[in-house]
Order: structure tokens, then sequence, then C-alpha cells
């Protein structure tokens, strides 16, 4: 595995674990970025929508698009694989607490 699958895999874990803990799993894609930024994922608005949209192919989250901002949900698949419970290929499984 690459350095760019590890960072790739572990921004679309945080991704998820940011909206697990946000309001009502869901959050814009402006606050997303922040956070990650704040986690050390420091990515362009390109990239993130990227991100999203692959999470939504599999199944984790869904989008919306309101005023040409994207906001993202978390899905029950999501929340499951932001526990543990499930494992994707290509998102980082949460270490143990």
């Amino acid at each position: 595995m690459t350095y760019q699958q590890i960072v790739t895999e572990d921004r679309r874990l945080v991704i998820l674990k940011i909206l697990q803990e946000s309001d009502h799993y869901s959050t814009n894609e402006h606050l997303l970025r922040t956070v990650l930024h704040s986690f050390g994922h420091n990515v362009g608005r390109d990239k993130l929508r990227t991100e999203l949209s692959w999470l939504q192919e599999q199944s984790l989250i869904s989008v919306d698009t309101v005023s040409d901002v994207l906001i993202a949900k978390l899905t029950g698949r999501g929340i499951d694989v932001a526990t543990g419970s499930s494992v994707v290929p290509g998102v980082k499984r949460p270490e143990p607490e």
C-alpha cells in the first residue's frame, strides 16, 4: 500500500467520523473542509467533492446540493463503517478505543 492510499483511506474515515458526530449526521462541505484541516487533511474543494462522490457511490453517505453547496449525510451503512462494525475497502478501519 502506498502512502497516498493510506492518506486517502484515513481521510475517508475522518469524513465519516465527522458526520457521525454532527447534528442529524449531516454537515456541509465548508464545515467538512475546516474540520478535515484540523485533522491534518488539507484538501481543496474539488478533492473533497471527489471524496464525497466516492463515499456516496459506496452507499456510505447521501449528498444533496443547496445553492451550489454540497450537504453530506451519513447513511446506516456509513455509521457501521465509521464505528468499525463493517469494513469497506478504500476506507480505513477505525482503531479500537
